[in-house]
């Protein structure tokens, strides 16, 4: 059995009102790949920020090589070898690779003026030892996003890093740019670096895990082989409830109310010929690579781009949609894949951002604003899409991702909008959150809405759609019904490139 690197026991942290930690434990072999899964809130962040020395424990032991461990700052963490990857990488964009990597810790001439050459030569030798092909004087905005993340491990390895935490490392890349990430992790594994892999998708988990470690409510609820537990398991354990399954058997009649129908809608390069129409009652799936153009059909119906040409019918009546304020007066609303910055306004409260799209219904004779009307309504979308909350006074940015998405979906519902838009419904959200969101989109539909989702999971558009588009380059490639969709014939279309 491999060394241990990291052993984690009764580590308990308390926030005001809140306790984060609850007794916790956790351990890290040198050359495994372990993951830390739970929910949004189960502590994961909180533990990894213990032992990196972003907190301070209130109690509980850290050792660390077999000796007591007690960073006081990252600092020390980072010269100990303990370094973490944040999803949201902390590179400086205008700053070559070799500036970034080793930024604050420059080799220096006569100990005054910084050796360039030197620092690009080690730079060059790190770049080398994961076979990245990518020049130390590149500026790190002109890098892709999947390559500033290997300049991120780089730099942890110069650091000479024993144990690498990753934080949702594979959120934003292709699946040729994962596999990439996978075959570095791998060999990081074979140098007997310890890893920590934070990650929502369990396909990742069954791949690329040894160990996996769940935690739940800031508690430590097991840790398990990888290899001996099914992904149902592991969400159970996370959930701590029934995980909601739908498979979809019901249909929508082809003879069923058209409420929405685009035809040959064009935008410059980026949409060519659309054609497709939505009914009552029906989750459509909008499928297809990055790139393929799903963002821009729903921004074109939405009004939020200016089309070319073409014609947008909603319940068979032709309409002229100029702007978001257009569509959203024909009942459609849009849920933006970028909700902190498009969704929702994540400094004002639940209250405010449920009515934010209502506010003219709420409003008095002299346009004042009807307080009790709004809270009532408020208090009314939360009790109804179960939003965990303190109170519809709290701000948006305290809540969880799946609970700032529902306060997305309560304002277009206050809003009494009857046809929605989804784009990525469940990205960046956690597990179990998905599933209350699949649960509350079924519902949706059984009450009548008509949804567009847009979703990069061939899973998630499996699971949900009634029909599905397919797109590529712009331009859409074909139709499925529920049951002739499977991720091949899909794969097929996405990749169905036309003159």
């Amino acid at each position: 059995m491999s060394e241990i690197l990291v052993r984690m026991e009764e580590i308990s942290k308390s926030f005001p009102g809140v306790k984060a930690l609850d007794r916790c434990r956790f351990e890290l072999r040198a050359g495994e790949v372990h993951a830390l899964v739970g929910e949004n809130g189960a502590g994961k962040s909180t533990m990894m920020k213990v032992l990196t020395g972003v907190y301070t424990k209130d109690s509980g032991t850290i050792q660390y090589k077999g000796r007591e461990f007690a960073p006081a700052n990252t600092k020390a963490a980072q010269d100990a070898g303990i370094i973490m990857i944040h999803q949201e990488l902390n590179l400086a964009q205008d700053l070559t690779v070799a500036q970034n990597i080793f930024i604050g810790r420059e080799p220096r001439l006569a100990g005054l003026f910084i050796d360039e050459k030197r620092q690009e030569r080690m730079a060059q030798e790190l770049l080398d030892r994961l076979h990245l092909n990518v020049s130390p004087r590149t500026p790190v905005s002109e890098l892709t996003v999947a390559k500033q993340q290997m300049v991120e491990i780089a730099k942890a390895l110069s650091f000479n890093a024993q144990v690498l935490i990753m934080d949702e490392p594979t959120a934003a890349l292709s699946d040729s740019e994962i596999e990439d990430l996978f075959a570095i992790v791998e060999q990081l594994r074979r140098e007997g670096v310890g890893i920590v892999y934070i990650s929502h998708r369990m396909d990742e988990l069954k791949r690329i895990t040894d160990r996996i470690t769940v935690m739940r409510d800031g508690a430590y609820i097991d840790t398990v082989n990888t290899a001996d537990v099914t992904a149902d398991q592991i969400i159970s354990m996370m959930v701590g409830r029934e995980f909601y399954h739908s498979v979809r058997t019901d249909i929508v009649s082809d003879s069923g109310e058209v409420v929405l129908e685009v035809k040959g809608l064009n935008r410059g390069k980026t949409l060519k010929n659309i054609h497709f129409q939505l009914r009552k009652g029906e989750i459509l799936g909008f499928a297809g690579l990055v790139g393929a153009g799903r963002t821009e059909v729903a921004r074109a119906v939405f009004g939020a781009d200016p089309i070319d040409s073409g014609e947008i019918y909603i319940r068979g009546k032709q309409v002229t949609l100029r702007s978001p304020y257009d569509a959203v007066r024909h009942g459609i609303g849009y849920l933006s894949e970028d909700r902190k910055r498009f969704g929702c306004i994540v400094d004002m409260d639940v209250k405010t951002n449920v009515a934010i799209a209502s506010y003219r219904s709420f409003a008095g004779p002299l346009g004042m604003m009807k307080d009790g009307a709004i809270a009532r309504s408020a208090e009314q979308m939360v009790e109804k899409l179960r939003v965990k909350t303190p109170g519809i006074g709290q701000k948006v940015k305290f809540l969880s991702g799946g609970n700032q998405q529902k306060v997305v979906i309560a304002k277009w519902l206050a809003r009494n909008c009857d046809i929605l838009i989804f784009d990525e419904p469940t990205r960046g959200i956690d597990v179990g959150a998905k599933s209350e969101i699949y649960k509350l989109l079924d519902e949706l539909a059984a009450q009548g809405k008509s949804i567009i989702m847009i979703s990069s999971e061939l899973p998630e558009i499996l699971r949900m759609s009634h029909r599905v588009i397919v797109m590529c380059e712009g331009r859409i490639t074909g139709e499925l019904r529920h049951d002739e969709a499977s991720q091949e014939s899909i794969m097929r279309l996405a990749t169905k490139h036309m003159a």
